[in-house]
């Protein structure tokens, strides 16, 4: 199951994959610009903010990026967090 920041992590991939920053992937799908930014990740309360369905179809749709790619993604990302060493 891909952890909130594998998803995060990949969506900032995808822009950086078609050479985007996130504020011109969010434009790119249609979206506000603001919709990636790293402080709409948590609420105020600090609960994940996870990104809708409707925001990753957008996404994938407009970057052309299958969803087993992007599942290919945050596999990858959740690998290599559960390899971090925990303090």
């Amino acid at each position: 199951m891909p952890t909130h920041s594998a998803i995060w992590g990949a969506i900032d991939i995808v822009a950086r994959n078609n050479n985007m920053s996130r504020s011109g992937l969010a434009r790119f799908s249609g979206l506000d610009a603001t919709t990636f930014n790293i402080s709409k990740r948590f609420e105020p309360s600090g609960k994940p903010h996870w990104p809708a369905m409707y925001t990753l179809s957008k996404v994938l749709n407009t970057t052309k990026t299958s969803m087993t790619e992007f599942g290919r993604i945050c596999d990858e990302i959740a690998a290599h967090e559960n390899q971090k060493p925990r303090t």
